[in-house]
This record gives C-alpha cells, sequence and structure tokens, in this order.
C-alpha cells in the first residue's frame, strides 16, 4: 500500500520560512518523480514544484519560483519543500504527489497523492 505523508507546515508570519516533508512508503521512491501541489477551498489544486528521479531536474510554478526550492533524498524515501520568503497567497494545504508521468504539472497525471499538510502566513 503506498503512502505518502505530508508533514512540516504550521503557521508563519510573513517573510517567514518553513520546510515541508513528504515521507513516502510502499514505492519504490526513486522510479517516481514527485511533486508539490497546493489548494485552497474554492479552488483547484494547483502546481507547485516538481522534481524527476534523481533531484537533478526540477520545475516551479511562476508564484514561487525563486522562493521555493524542491528537493529530495532517495535514501530516506523522502521529498522536501523549502519555502521562504513566504506571501499571505502561499496560504494553502500543501501535497505531494508521485507520478510515473514525464508531465509535472497537471494532478490528472499524478499516481498517489498525500493527505495534505496546512500552511498558513499570517500578516
Amino acid at each position: 500500500q503506498v503512502q505518502l505523508g505530508e508533514s512540516g507546515g504550521g503557521l508563519v508570519q510573513t517573510g517567514g520560512s518553513l520546510k515541508l516533508s513528504c515521507a513516502a512508503s510502499g514505492l519504490p521512491f526513486s522510479m517516481y518523480s514527485m511533486a508539490w501541489f497546493r489548494q485552497t477551498p474554492g479552488m483547484e489544486r494547483e502546481f507547485v514544484a516538481a522534481t524527476d528521479w534523481w533531484g537533478t531536474k526540477s520545475e516551479y510554478a511562476d508564484s514561487v519560483k525563486g522562493r521555493f526550492t524542491i528537493s529530495r533524498d532517495n535514501a530516506k524515501s523522502t521529498l522536501y519543500l523549502q519555502m521562504t520568503s513566504l506571501k499571505s497567497e502561499d496560504t494553502a494545504v500543501y501535497y505531494c504527489a508521485a507520478t510515473s508521468s514525464n508531465y509535472w504539472r497537471s494532478r490528472r497525471d499524478m499516481n498517489y497523492w498525500g493527505h495534505g499538510t496546512q500552511v498558513t502566513v499570517s500578516s
């Protein structure tokens, strides 16, 4: 059974930082590209960042480019998202996802999802 478990969310002030983690089990982690998405109430889940099998290639949404960094540790089967210079518009539930697809930006191409972790940025 595949499980993706996010952690590290919380309440942070504008301009602050948080680091999210996603621990994976039940799948050959190093054989999947991994991604972060986020969702706010009433909105569609949107792409945030993704990285390939070995973490050598990454993509970011324009809204987070230069502020967020995605990384992974295949030995620990864990995905990370370092978030800096946080803004109120970054407030959302953040989900990690695993995909065997070469297309990372669509939630429809994700094979597995975690349950999400809440990030709230307050001013």
